[in-house]
């Protein structure tokens, strides 16, 4: 993510104004999509967090990260995967 001095245009999304191509937007946008829906989940479990990332098969350094929204800190595919572990 880099950052831009401010302009005046018009985004459809913050992800829009701040990605360098709209590639990399769209990918944003999935990833962040992915982590909101992951961390209902979770939430929904009402689990300790070792036993949270266990049953997701991640470290709890790594749980942390997710439900901090580092965003950053996740590929599209790690969070896919992650995802299809949930059903």
């Amino acid at each position: 993510m880099k950052h831009h001095p401010p302009d005046s245009r018009r985004f459809t999304s913050v992800w829009d104004a701040l990605e360098d191509t709209p590639q990399d937007a769209a990918n944003m946008r999935l990833r962040a999509k992915l982590m909101r829906t992951l961390c209902e989940t979770i939430r929904a479990w009402e689990l300790p967090q070792k036993d949270t990332a266990m049953r997701l098969g991640i470290t709890q350094p790594r749980l942390n990260n997710l439900i901090n929204g580092k965003i950053d800190n996740f590929t599209l595919g790690e969070l896919a995967n992650l995802e299809m572990s949930l059903a």
